[in-house]
């Protein structure tokens, strides 16, 4: 089997649009969540969100091109053309029957959708957009990246729910390892901030009603978190095998070493309450990097800030690594992002491979007053410490999670 490593990254997120901005607000603990400003949310029980600000998609894409392709998909080309800069891939060089896209989204085109129902409803049948179909659909961005850079290798859209990000690198991973192509990118995006996604959730009673101190919504493992705040962006990380970023010189960022998937088979929204489909997600995943629970240096939660779910993945924390759970420091990102749902594993991934290469770990904020029940080393302070391998965790809606291991590259 060959090895995998990472050689590329792209982010288009609410701490930045590009890998600089984002590690250096995430590191120093700054929150993306702000007041909803794209629509009125008087009627509504949430008015917050993580937003992508400053992101000119007419600039990055062109106009014409911007206007045919919804958010989500913007978000995901523009995180793709950083990723191709930033591994220095020469698309002219590379064989492109071996270069694969593996890119989700968990909703897809939501917003072309609900315009295109309010023209239908208003106007009639014939001012619906011909091209809603490929504006909506959830591949719409892994199809678009696959066009955009000539790629004509495995093109696969994962639809994993919120577990995306880390299902789409693991598969890629898998794909890699046994030689069935040289180069993937792999991630996730999502734009799903609607009034029709708000207004579900929030009578789901999901979303953190933390309205008057956005800042201090998100908060994992508190005891007063009520719940997650939902947040958009595109997380990208272009794989390759060892072997041939050798063979270009490639920048080495890191190295992907593990990959595990399970199922919950339990409820379509709710986690395993004893955490079982998130150990056995984790359990394979170091299995498969062949290294014992004692290696992992730091744990990237998925830690959405929600009461069952927090203390779900705690559960499975603690029966993987016994008692050295208390041991391993743990962050989670959300804390500052918020959700980013199908783009959270990218973003995350990306958050790893920085803290392995940098020997830091950004702190989880909003931590005030930790939950008994969530009782591990949650990193509250920037904390600089020898990393090696790190573990990050995806979870999503009908039980689907996923769990990749990362190792610094020597």
């Amino acid at each position: 089997m060959k090895r995998v490593v990472i050689t590329g990254m792209g982010i288009i997120s609410p701490l930045g649009n590009d890998i600089h901005h984002f590690w250096h607000q995430l590191v120093n603990g700054k929150s993306g969540i702000s007041l909803i400003d794209s629509f009125d949310t008087a009627e509504y029980k949430t008015k917050i969100a993580g937003i992508v600000r400053d992101f000119d998609a007419d600039g990055i894409l062109g106009r014409k091109e911007a206007k045919r392709l919804d958010r989500f998909s913007q978000f995901a080309l523009a995180a793709a053309a950083q990723a191709l800069e930033h591994s220095q891939l020469q698309l002219d060089k590379v064989d492109l029957e071996r270069l694969g896209v593996y890119v989700g989204s968990g909703i897809g085109g939501i917003q072309s959708l609900v315009d295109n129902v309010n023209v239908l409803n208003k106007r009639g049948p014939g001012r619906v957009s011909p091209s809603l179909v490929p504006m909506m659909i959830s591949n719409a961005a892994a199809a678009q990246i696959s066009i955009r850079l000539g790629a004509q290798g495995p093109s696969l859209s994962p639809v994993t729910a919120c577990s995306i990000g880390n299902t789409s690198i693991g598969e890629a991973f898998n794909a890699i390892r046994n030689d069935e192509a040289d180069i993937i990118f792999a991630g996730g995006a999502e734009a799903a901030i609607t009034q029709l996604s708000l207004a579900s959730f929030g009578n789901a009673h999901a979303l953190s009603t933390r309205n008057q101190d956005p800042s201090r919504a998100s908060r994992p493992f508190d005891t007063d978190r009520d719940g997650f705040v939902m947040s958009e962006g595109a997380g990208i990380l272009v794989l390759e095998s060892l072997e041939n970023a050798i063979l270009r010189n490639a920048p080495i960022l890191c190295e992907i070493v593990g990959y595990g998937a399970s199922s919950d088979a339990h409820h379509m929204v709710a986690s395993h309450p004893e955490g079982k489909g998130a150990y056995l997600a984790m359990k394979k995943a170091l299995r498969s990097a062949n290294i014992s629970p004692d290696e992992i240096d730091v744990i990237s939660a998925h830690a959405t800030s929600t009461q069952v779910g927090d203390r779900s993945e705690v559960l499975a924390i603690k029966k993987l690594f016994g008692e050295h759970s208390r041991k391993i420091p743990t962050t989670a990102n959300k804390s500052m992002t918020g959700h980013m749902l199908g783009a959270a594993g990218g973003a995350e991934a990306i958050a790893l491979v920085e803290s392995l290469r940098r020997g830091m770990i950004p702190p989880t904020i909003n931590v005030e007053n930790q939950d008994p029940d969530c009782d591990l080393d949650v990193v509250s302070e920037p904390r600089d410490l020898p990393l090696k391998f790190g573990l990050s965790n995806s979870f999503g809606f009908g039980g689907h999670n996923s769990a990749i291991v990362l190792k610094k590259y020597d």
